[in-house]
């Protein structure tokens, strides 16, 4: 069985993580991101893994993309949304093109990519899409007015996906990512935090993996992900 996983936004942390667990899985992975460079880097490193370059706010490029990994790699039955992008101001800090900026890559980047993408799932008999959120999209805090609402309409437009979908046999879940990532860059700038303050990617990879694996009578669309000591 030819099995396709595309992920897009992947970078050092969970984008990467999910390309691993994919692939070790058996699946080849279109991995998709603005960083070719990186991504040729990855793909020598990773059997199964494929690079395209891919900017989810550059919607119209989603179909062109899309059609090269069918060609290339076969029909995706396993969509991965990992892009996106944090702006942290508060209204009054934050400019309109950065307000813009944020909406573009969660919502827009999102529909473009599900647009160009949805046919090549519907030629299975079961497909799965996964969205990366944040808890954001719960709760707008005072400085984080341009995030906290693109994250909202993400989620929302999700929910919206998965109704639509659902009944096609395409399974859309929402994953909230509640907690720091564990990136050389986040221990860099907490040094003094333990291992347990931050987020795994490995274990953020592994239950996805277990959305994607889950049978249509039990379906999950909204999982919550944080370490045991983060206040919620």
């Amino acid at each position: 069985m030819n099995k396709v996983c595309a992920i897009v936004g992947v970078g050092p942390g969970n984008g990467l993580a999910l390309v691993r667990r994919f692939a070790r899985e058996g699946y080849r992975v279109a991995m998709l991101s603005r960083d070719i460079d990186r991504l040729t880097g990855w793909e020598q490193e990773i059997p199964g893994s494929h690079a395209y370059r891919f900017d989810a706010t550059e919607g119209e490029r989603a179909h062109a993309v899309f059609k090269q990994v069918r060609e290339e790699l076969g029909a995706v039955s396993v969509l991965l949304f990992n892009a996106g992008g944090g702006i942290f101001k508060s209204a009054e800090q934050v400019t309109l093109q950065e307000f813009e900026d944020s909406w573009r890559i969660n919502c827009y980047g999102l529909l473009a990519t599900v647009q160009a993408a949805l046919g090549q799932l519907r030629e299975h008999d079961q497909a799965c899409l996964v969205i990366t959120g944040a808890s954001a999209a719960l709760r707008g805090r005072a400085a984080t007015a341009p995030f906290a609402s693109a994250k909202a309409g993400q989620r929302s437009l999700a929910q919206s996906l998965a109704r639509q979908l659902g009944p096609e046999n395409i399974h859309v879940a929402y994953v909230v990512i509640d907690g720091v990532v564990d990136l050389p860059r986040t221990r860099e700038a907490m040094p003094d935090k333990p291992d347990d303050f931050f987020l795994s990617p490995d274990a953020v990879a592994d239950s996805v993996w277990f959305l994607t694996r889950q049978a249509r009578s039990a379906w999950t669309f909204e999982l919550d992900l944080r370490p045991f000591g983060e206040t919620w």
